[in-house]
């Protein structure tokens, strides 16, 4: 992704009158403000980057380097907000450095700290902010005694400029700080969602083969006690025994299915899907073009997430759609893997919070995928995800 700078038209500064407006008067505080800005910003960036550069062959030395860009991160926050207050510039915060818990320990939280772009963009903001403040505060004194008449124009024309370097210097990085935060949000969600399956996985197992199971175990146990009394209720009780072991096995293959069909594996997408589709309450027709192959197709994350996506899809049809049919559609567009689920129901599905859809969602943003749904109330429902397509022999 990539950051605009364009100024949006509430961002703008009014346009300058020959009279003082309260806005010219914002602008001539912070031009005044410059000058005890500048001498401070400008003696704690020479003092910090000497100090630490002169310990760096100490092992003090670099941990101070990144508390002092730290520090830096705070001196900006400070200007955005003067630049936000009198100016009317609207920056975005940078995203923040995660901690050394989150960054993997404290030598890689320490490297990231160091070469952090945003702390030493505001480093050469405080070093070229003296020289900018001794000629703003310069001007602007002088004009209040000398050039009164032109005066808002100089003051207009100087603001403009703080606003160009605030925005240059003080923003985020273009695209790679709202990508950062993009990933630690996806990050959250992959988390997340394993966790959920997990969950889910133990329940399954707990409340289904798992029961089952026991419940055969202490029947075959009555049965082996009855053999020699009644052999014809321990016949009948290993009969019972038997139809429980063919339905726990059943329901093993289920879930098993459920977490990556053995299907999928051997014979791909088309005949893993057509399985999905046969067990769908209404008819459905797939459709799958992709190239042909072991080697052609996508890596198996892909394939997995996409098998998910469908079952997810029409288990929606099936409880919810009242649809008479339903068509699956899958295909390869460029670097990206186009999956397209419609069906003639009732339509009104939406991915608002909490639905099944938003869940799709979320899992496909975090492999960097998009989920759209088209479905007019009474129309049907038209759901196209696209994933992106890595190589199986690359992973």
């Amino acid at each position: 992704m990539t950051t605009s700078h364009a100024i949006p038209d509430n961002d703008r500064p009014p346009p300058v009158r020959p009279v003082f407006s309260a806005v010219t008067w914002k602008e001539i505080a912070h031009l005044v403000i410059n000058l005890p800005e500048g001498i401070l910003g400008f003696v704690y960036a020479v003092v910090m980057v000497s100090t630490a550069g002169g310990l760096s062959v100490t092992a003090i030395g670099l941990p101070l380097l990144a508390v002092g860009l730290f520090l830096s991160r705070q001196w900006g926050r400070l200007e955005r907000a003067r630049a936000r207050g009198l100016l009317g510039v609207r920056v975005e915060e940078p995203t923040p450095i995660p901690g050394p818990r989150r960054s993997g320990g404290f030598f890689p939280w320490l490297w990231t700290s160091i070469k952090d772009p945003v702390g030493w963009r505001t480093v050469l903001f405080m070093l070229i902010r003296l020289p900018w403040g001794v000629l703003t505060f310069t001007v602007v004194l002088t004009g209040l005694f000398v050039l009164w008449p032109v005066l808002p124009y100089l003051v207009r024309l100087l603001a403009n400029a703080d606003r160009a370097m605030v925005r240059g210097l003080l923003s985020p990085s273009d695209g790679l700080e709202r990508r950062i935060a993009e990933l630690e949000s996806d990050r959250g969600v992959v988390v997340d969602t394993a966790a959920a399956d997990l969950r889910r996985i133990e329940r399954d197992l707990h409340d289904g083969a798992q029961a089952r199971l026991v419940a055969l175990a202490m029947g075959l146990g009555l049965a082996k006690e009855k053999l020699l009394e009644d052999p014809e209720g321990a016949a009948a009780m290993v009969d019972e025994a038997h139809g429980e072991v063919k339905l726990a096995l059943q329901e093993l293959r289920d879930l098993a299915r459920g977490i990556h069909p053995a299907v999928l594996t051997d014979r791909g997408l088309d005949a893993a899907l057509s399985s999905v589709a046969a067990r769908c309450v209404v008819p459905v027709k797939v459709l799958v073009d992709l190239p042909a192959g072991q080697e052609a197709r996508p890596a198996e994350a892909i394939e997995g997430i996409a098998y998910f996506v469908v079952s997810e899809l029409l288990q929606n049809v099936s409880k919810h759609a009242r649809a008479r049919g339903a068509t699956v559609e899958v295909w390869r567009a460029g670097a990206r893997l186009i999956i397209r689920v419609s069906d003639d129901g009732r339509g009104g599905a939406d991915t608002s919070g909490g639905s099944g859809l938003a869940g799709l969602a979320e899992r496909l943003g975090a492999v960097d995928g998009v989920l759209v749904v088209d479905s007019p109330e009474g129309e049907g429902t038209v759901v196209t995800a696209e994933l992106p397509w890595r190589d199986r022999r690359r992973g």
